[in-house]
């Protein structure tokens, strides 16, 4: 990862940057079916309310004021369950570094998600890969049991 790039904790300032980033990750990969504007305005307000409330957390990859990348987790709480089966999950979502910048910061913001988690109690992280992402989620421990990625 080059030294210019920094790991912090998103905010609801970084919501347009983050959405138009969200827009370049999903629209890359298939064929988009809402404008760029709407959609990138639609996700900014998503966005903006998800980070000033307390499910979702966000880190942000910034290079020289720049942010390049991004990764979202949200907190699953279960119902409680009094045969002692976890009750503390957490989704992994949305872990996009721009062409430019990749090199080690995709890795460095999974980790940071990672410990956040493992230091905030949560038992079990899930997500969903892309195909190309898939060893990279495998190097950090996570198994595919089925379709659904976890990380024990």
């Amino acid at each position: 990862m080059s030294a210019s790039v920094a790991i912090r904790e998103a905010m609801v300032s970084d919501a347009t940057a983050l959405a138009q980033l969200r827009w370049e990750f999903r629209a890359g990969r298939d064929r988009a079916v809402e404008a760029e504007q709407a959609f990138v305005e639609r996700c900014r307000d998503w966005m903006a309310r998800e980070l000033a409330g307390s499910a979702w957390r966000a880190w942000a990859a910034v290079d020289r004021g720049t942010i390049v990348g991004q990764v979202w987790l949200q907190l699953i709480h279960k119902v409680p369950n009094p045969i002692g089966e976890h009750e503390r999950h957490a989704y992994l979502s949305n872990l996009y570094v721009r062409p430019s910048a990749r090199g080690g910061v995709g890795t460095t913001l999974l980790e940071t998600a990672i410990e956040w988690a493992r230091a905030n109690g949560v038992d079990r992280v899930v997500l969903w890969p892309s195909a190309r992402s898939v060893t990279l989620y495998t190097r950090h421990g996570f198994t595919r049991p089925a379709d659904v990625m976890e990380l024990k």
